[in-house]
């Protein structure tokens, strides 16, 4: 069993296309983590007191989850695309999204977690930070990295 973490992005695909064809096949649950909207209006630093009256705030949570499970089918289709006998699931990030990911391979008994990474480098890799880096540095289990196909081209002409 694997846990495949997904948002919907390129990289993201490309790290479970590629898991087929290293893994080839097996188990796999693919996870997508949601954010609550209180959570993402003090992340951007958004005034809570302006917006609050406005906003219905469960109904947009209700929503956001939605739109989480659906993006976790659409993962699990593309898992079973590249052979895998694959489930999908959505977890609401309490602490980050690296734990949630870590919460999901624990509830799972994960044999290994497999990511797609935007390939951040320098200031931006500091600045904004990694949910592979983190998965990656707390994980108990073996990690799958897959580099963005951008990056990995990139990286090959440097090599040749």
């Amino acid at each position: 069993m694997i846990v495949i973490g997904y948002d919907g992005s390129d990289d993201a695909r490309a790290a479970i296309e590629q898991a087929g064809k290293l893994l080839g096949g097996g188990r796999a649950t693919v996870v997508v983590v949601w954010e609550r909207f209180v959570e993402v209006l003090a992340h951007t630093g958004a005034g809570l007191g302006m917006v609050a009256p406005m906003v219905d705030y469960a109904e947009i949570d209700a929503a956001t989850e939605e739109s989480a499970r659906q993006r976790a089918e659409e993962g699990a289709k593309l898992a079973r695309d590249a052979g895998f006998e694959a489930d999908a699931t959505s977890r609401v990030r309490e602490t980050s999204i690296a734990e949630a990911i870590l919460a999901e391979a624990d509830a799972v008994t994960a044999d290994a977690i497999v990511l797609g990474t935007r390939g951040l480098t320098g200031v931006k890799s500091v600045v904004l930070g990694s949910v592979s880096h983190a998965v990656l540095h707390h994980a108990d289990r073996p990690v799958v990295v897959v580099p963005s196909p951008e990056v990995a081209k990139e990286r090959a002409a440097h090599r040749q």
